[in-house]
């Protein structure tokens, strides 16, 4: 096998007095598709940051061949120094880069360039953010959560992206469908040490239980050692000194194995404190529609929502999602039709930007009030130590102000300060943001436990598919239309997953005032857009790289004897063949139908 483009060998770090990363390894190959996973803290992120070189670590070694370019993507990314997308996007090109292809991902990502760098909003500057380190075409990218807040058809077209580059790309990401379609191989963050599993993360969370599971039995063994070693200790000591004092040695050995053997993460005790129990009837909507300028968010919908349903919407930022959450549980007046809402609805919004928390707070004073060391939650009372504890809180955090937690803990803090309200009507929006997987899987639970009512707006579509019951999704010009199941079955009924979207693209929809901006209807271009053109003069190079590289496997293919002297690597080069194959199909496919448009558009 030929050596890494970059490796991490026994890497230590420790931040204060606590290790975060004690002898982790990583090595990624060319092409590699490696995705990092682990628990919120356990140091996935500073790995990342080490095989980038934006952190030292405090030992251990980094190998990195020369003439290797990488580019990182961080989960905040510094637009101090730009005054709009474009300088922000170029600067991260180098001599031999292609600056079309910057403006091609730019205007594939819904950017103009000319965006001022300091109104972006969450959504803008990620998608800036990205182009920034596609447009290199890098040997190895390193993505830190690439799909936050990016839309559906801007995830679907970062995968698709990411699965034609040749680059080795190691993603951290919580969105299982995303890891699910791109990792080939995972490596678990656990404990300040990695294990790699050689498959996708399709794989992993079977192998995980596994492995945890031979843990507790090894843990429960060397417990059991202890305790028959400790009654020898106490009934069995006997005149030869010599051998007692070796095992009496060797007793020492195992208890300061098992003090030194980290104890599991805890997990995050979510519970919701459920209000009185509301009617069969949550919400009636009748030919219901709101229109903001010249734009129609919403035309002749109607919907039933009973007790108990767990709803969807799903769609591209700023076709309506937020209005229509609105109209539905009668925050907002429709311009016709009516709304009638239920008998003893109480209702609790989660909202994704997390404006009720003040930075400059506590996080024992943000789930107080302040001035008290006690919870109220629902009808019953808590101390906040066992609060913070119940959402994987330290106790020496209790006095950590908010602009200090992670993204994660933000996230999980959110949580913990609103679901202590009672509610039999639950909305959250885009809930999975910052969270690890571990803890999706219990907020996953807690809904599927919650015996009111549930709304949830979010573009994870492993999220959508665990939790609802029905989704609701634009079909263009303000209409909306409710699909039984979730989003893979929706994906199914429907036909396609591609959404229409009747306005141009705004920054985000977080609130109704992002969507009273009127919207010009875009005329139909008669020519052909710069991504058109760009792929259309470059696609016949990359035919020809492909039929090369085919022309290579097929020689490799030729050599007497192959199947008999290494039948492993035969069956590799035709796997190779197969999908190079399969790449070119594509490629001339594409580049027949833009020849073909070229034609139509000239007449």
């Amino acid at each position: 096998m030929a050596p890494p483009l970059l490796a991490l060998t026994d890497i230590h770090l420790t931040f204060g007095s606590t290790p975060l990363l004690t002898g982790a390894d990583i090595a990624v190959h060319a092409r590699e598709r490696l995705c990092l996973v682990g628990r919120n803290g356990s140091g996935k992120s500073t790995l990342l940051k080490i095989a980038a070189g934006q952190v030292e670590q405090d030992s251990g070694k980094r190998f990195f061949q020369p003439g290797t370019t990488v580019r990182y993507l961080p989960q905040e990314p510094d637009f101090s120094n730009y005054e709009n997308v474009a300088d922000y996007v170029h600067a991260g090109l180098e001599e031999a880069d292609d600056p079309y292809r910057a403006q091609m991902c730019m205007e594939a990502l819904g950017l103009t360039g000319d965006e001022k760098t300091e109104n972006l909003s969450g959504g803008e500057a990620r998608r800036a953010a990205l182009a920034r380190v596609l447009a290199p075409e890098p040997d190895i990218l390193l993505l830190d959560e690439p799909t936050n807040h990016l839309d559906l058809p801007a995830i679907e077209w970062l995968e698709r992206e990411i699965s034609s580059l040749r680059s080795a790309v190691v993603l951290i990401s919580h969105d299982r469908r995303f890891l699910e379609n791109l990792s080939r191989s995972t490596l678990w963050v656990k404990r300040g040490k990695t294990r790699l599993l050689e498959k996708s993360f399709a794989h992993f969370e079977n192998w995980r239980d596994t492995v945890l599971e031979q843990e507790e039995l090894d843990a429960h063994k060397l417990d059991r050692k202890i305790v028959r070693e400790e009654h020898w200790v106490t009934h069995g000591v006997s005149g030869r000194r010599k051998r007692n004092m070796k095992r009496l040695g060797e007793l020492g050995k195992l208890r300061e194995q098992r003090a030194n053997r980290l104890k599991p993460t805890g997990d995050v005790a979510i519970t919701v404190a459920e209000g009185e129990t509301s009617g069969k009837l949550v919400a009636k909507v009748e030919k219901v529609s709101k229109t903001f300028g010249e734009r129609t968010l919403v035309r002749d919908f109607s919907n039933r929502i009973a007790r108990g349903d767990r709803l969807g919407l799903v769609g591209p930022n700023g076709v309506g999602k937020t209005t229509l959450v609105n109209l539905l549980t009668g925050s907002l007046e429709p311009d016709s039709g009516t709304v009638k809402l239920g008998a003893n609805i109480e209702m609790l919004v989660i909202d994704q930007k997390r404006t009720k928390l003040d930075p400059a707070a506590t996080v024992k004073d943000t789930l107080t009030g302040g001035g008290t060391d006690v919870v109220s939650v629902g009808d019953s009372r808590k101390h906040v130590m066992a609060y913070m504890k119940d959402f994987l809180f330290l106790p020496e955090q209790a006095r950590t102000a908010v602009s200090r937690l992670s993204g994660g803990e933000r996230g999980r803090l959110m949580m913990a300060m609103n679901l202590r309200h009672p509610s039999n009507l639950l909305v959250l929006d885009e809930p999975t943001n910052d969270l690890d997987l571990e803890t999706l899987d219990l907020l996953q639970e807690m809904i599927a436990d919650y015996e009111g009512t549930v709304i949830v707006v979010s573009h994870d579509r492993d999220f959508i598919d665990r939790v609802c019951t029905s989704v609701i999704v634009p079909e263009g010009d303000g209409h909306w239309r409710e699909y039984a199941g979730g989003y893979s079955d929706m994906v199914s009924q429907r036909g396609s997953a591609a959404f229409t979207k009747n306005a141009a693209k705004l920054p985000g929809e977080s609130s109704p005032k992002e969507e009273l901006r009127p919207v010009k209807s875009k005329p139909v271009s008669n020519k052909m857009s710069f991504i058109d053109k760009h792929a259309l003069a470059t696609l016949p190079g990359e035919m020809e790289k492909f039929e090369a590289d085919i022309a290579k496997v097929n020689k490799a293919l030729a050599e007497p004897g192959l199947f008999e002297k290494d039948a492993k690597r035969f069956n590799q080069l035709v796997r190779l063949l197969e999908k190079t194959q399969a790449e070119l199909s594509a490629k001339e496919e594409r580049w027949m139908e833009l020849e073909l448009m070229r034609e139509e558009l000239e007449g």
